[in-house]
């Protein structure tokens, strides 16, 4: 199955994402019932407590006060607005938010071979297992792929790494222990030409984002891969844990001042009721998500689709 298949069937997998949304879209229906029961138009209460759901569900305040301008720009427009159509322009805002352009690394002249991807986050939100999701989904369609254990601080990180490899077929590029971080995500890219690979993805520790020396090592490995292959690291990739919240934002901010990160893997959707940070995230920072973790099969790390996660957010049984 090709990486950008599972949007293209839209019964299995729009059903499953309706499911695994289930605790944010219930949580977030369940109080906007009680706030629109018994009204027939949207009034200045219903906006007062609608902004207290939003912050409420992490959307975040700058992205809420946009969303409740939006629909008092309505209001104003066409003097009413009926709580039945609430629904509709809050799903057509949202939507319109998670709409934001690729963001391009601006060192690369050319399109540059092979595909470079650096990933970073901080520990616990599921980095190095979206590190192996991503590359078995690039072994599927053919492609060969080199993965680097650049966090040389856990153990444990490079021996999940290197059993990702083993069971997908990617070869590991590791050294020893407390060995410099560079030099690993190096000897990947090197070994990624040599061995004419397609793509190589690199793991690095789980960086503290109030850590401001180990955040500044990030930019050092980028720095490295760019003199190995200039035009790299194509993507950076930070991965975020759905269950955080408005801690989210605070890693976001950190990473891409960084590392000028390019895109942004959401992980743990199924287990949180606080799926409304991704709209935020997206707005305020206008990085786009690219993938989004459903799940623990392989293919539970979905390419990110706007119009089909908005669809299944406010999707009613």
């Amino acid at each position: 199955m090709s990486i950008f298949d599972f949007f293209s069937k839209p019964a299995t997998p729009k059903t499953h994402l309706v499911e695994v949304l289930s605790k944010t879209r219930q949580s977030f229906w369940s109080k906007l019932s009680k706030i629109i029961a018994g009204k027939s138009t949207v009034d200045s209460d219903v906006l007062d407590r609608l902004e207290e759901l939003l912050i409420g569900s992490d959307v975040g305040v700058s992205t809420t006060l946009k969303i409740i301008g939006a629909i008092e720009q309505r209001v104003a427009r066409d003097k009413y607005l009926t709580t039945s159509e609430l629904d509709q322009i809050l799903q057509s805002e949202a939507e319109q938010l998670l709409h934001v352009a690729p963001i391009s690394n601006k060192d690369a002249i050319a399109p540059v071979h092979p595909h470079i991807i650096l990933v970073v986050g901080v520990n616990g939100v599921g980095k190095t297992t979206t590190i192996g999701k991503l590359a078995a989904q690039f072994i599927t369609q053919g492609k060969k792929v080199i993965l680097g254990a650049a966090d040389t601080f856990r153990p444990a990180a490079v021996e999940q790494l290197t059993i990702w490899g083993n069971r997908i077929g990617a070869e590991v590029v590791a050294r020893e222990m407390q060995s410099d971080p560079s030099s690993v995500a190096y000897e990947t890219v090197q070994q990624t030409i040599r061995n004419n690979a397609d793509v190589a993805i690199i793991d690095t520790a789980g960086r503290l984002h109030t850590k401001v020396h180990l955040i500044n090592e990030l930019a050092k490995i980028k720095r490295t891969i760019q003199k190995c292959l200039p035009g790299a690291p194509q993507e950076v990739l930070l991965v975020l844990d759905g269950t955080n919240g408005q801690n989210a934002f605070l890693q976001v901010e950190a990473f891409t001042a960084a590392v000028a990160v390019t895109g942004i893997v959401v992980t743990k959707l199924d287990g949180t009721s606080k799926g409304g940070m991704v709209l935020g995230i997206v707005d305020q920072f206008s990085i786009p998500i690219k993938y989004i973790g459903v799940g623990e099969k392989v293919e539970d790390l979905r390419p990110f689709d706007p119009h089909a996660f908005i669809t299944s957010l406010f999707h009613k049984w």
